[in-house]
């Protein structure tokens, strides 16, 4: 099951074992895509490589903003087939969707947008982990693998609960035997006590 870069259970492990209360991952849920989606707004005001046209005199401009979500895309896809592809998706329907509004704020309106998006869907994150994870948010720990797991952990997390989605028999109990052992060993170092969801 392991992929090295693309180890799906390695990732989603670790990025669990510092999203285990169920209100931070709330939390989490509601703002992880908003912030990879307004991002693509700032990155839609880089240079463009190359226009497409379509029909009606529209053009899809890529830029910065396109190979930003196409990492994503790549990423997931690799990590796992099924729910990847339905994350693939959505960040190309980010990445679409952050053009019209780029173009209709303009640089000097959207970069201010942006910017309070972005505070308020970290502070609102950030609020998670302090009140009701107890632990500094996995973005302290390993920045790239924080950015990138954010979108697909809380996908992945409503396709489980709603429609009980594994990639494979037996993911989530392997998953969760692993967060549970890094909450206890993180626990004990810490000296807090063992209170395991």
């Amino acid at each position: 099951m392991g992929k090295g870069l693309f180890d799906l259970e390695k990732h989603f492990t670790s990025y669990g074992a510092y999203h285990n209360d169920p209100m931070n991952i709330m939390i989490h849920t509601i703002f992880a895509w908003p912030t990879l989606y307004t991002a693509l707004v700032l990155f839609q005001f880089t240079p463009t490589f190359f226009t497409f046209a379509l029909a009606d005199d529209k053009v899809i401009a890529f830029n910065f903003a396109f190979v930003f979500a196409l990492i994503y895309v790549v990423f997931y896809v690799l990590m796992d087939p099924k729910a990847g592809s339905l994350a693939a998706v959505l960040c190309f329907l980010c990445w679409i969707g952050s053009e019209p509004l780029a173009s209709h704020l303009g640089f000097s309106l959207g970069w201010k947008v942006v910017l309070a998006t972005q505070v308020f869907g970290w502070t609102g994150q950030f609020l998670g982990h302090g009140l009701f994870e107890k632990r500094a948010p996995a973005v302290l720990v390993n920045h790239v693998q924080a950015f990138l797991m954010a979108p697909l952990f809380v996908l992945m997390t409503v396709l489980q609960k709603l429609v009980g989605y594994e990639p494979y028999p037996g993911f989530h109990a392997r998953v969760r035997k692993k967060i549970e052992a890094d909450r206890k060993a993180w626990k004990e170092k810490t000296g807090e006590e063992t209170d395991l969801r």
